[in-house]
């Protein structure tokens, strides 16, 4: 878990990158509204770190974008390295959900590959409208607990060891039971 201080860090510096990606593509706070679907009084502040973004605001973001979430903590937290040791892995969390997000091999511009080990708290329900490019190919691995994926209106009950694949091209939704959470391995190709 983000001591306080690295948790403002992280959330500062997610919104000077959201400031950024919307000043490079010349649009206005209401147009990335439109885009995006997130209100333009969250998305001006999120740009002044004034709240911290959630699982869901963000993966609305990064579809307006075209970015994976992965992409986007990439230009948050730097550059690539061939090797991570666990304790300098990226992790970021949504704590109002109960959603937490570990970049296991953080991606590099030139690879497009990724694994992230994600954790979602008992009662837990994240929802995505689009994926963040049509097409993105992910691999879940169910470690523990109960998780519904539910891909372009199909649901999939997942108990451990289980493994969906899919291809990403509309909305998705993870979802917890109220008696269990879920610890789980992502690779999106």
């Amino acid at each position: 878990m983000d001591e306080p201080s690295s948790r403002d860090s992280i959330d500062r510096r997610i919104a000077q990158r959201l400031r950024s990606l919307r000043a490079e593509r010349g649009w206005s706070l209401d147009e990335l509204a439109k885009r995006s679907t997130v209100s333009r009084a969250t998305l001006s502040r999120l740009e002044n770190a004034e709240v911290s973004p959630t699982a869901s605001v963000l993966g609305k973001l990064c579809a307006a974008y075209g970015l994976t979430m992965s992409r986007l903590m990439l230009m948050v937290e730097g550059a690539f390295a061939p090797l991570v040791r666990r304790e300098a892995q990226a992790v970021w969390s949504d704590p109002e959900v109960g959603f937490r997000r570990r970049a296991i091999s953080p991606p590099a511009q030139m690879l497009a590959g990724e694994a992230l080990e994600c954790e979602l708290d008992a009662n837990v329900a994240i929802t995505y409208d689009a994926p963040p490019r049509p097409g993105l190919e992910h691999h879940l691995v169910l470690v523990e607990g109960k998780l519904s994926v539910t891909v372009e209106g199909r649901a999939h009950e997942l108990g451990p060891g289980d493994c969906l694949r899919y291809q990403l091209f509309g909305p998705s939704a993870f979802t917890t039971s109220a008696e269990a959470g879920a610890k789980y391995f992502l690779f999106v190709v």
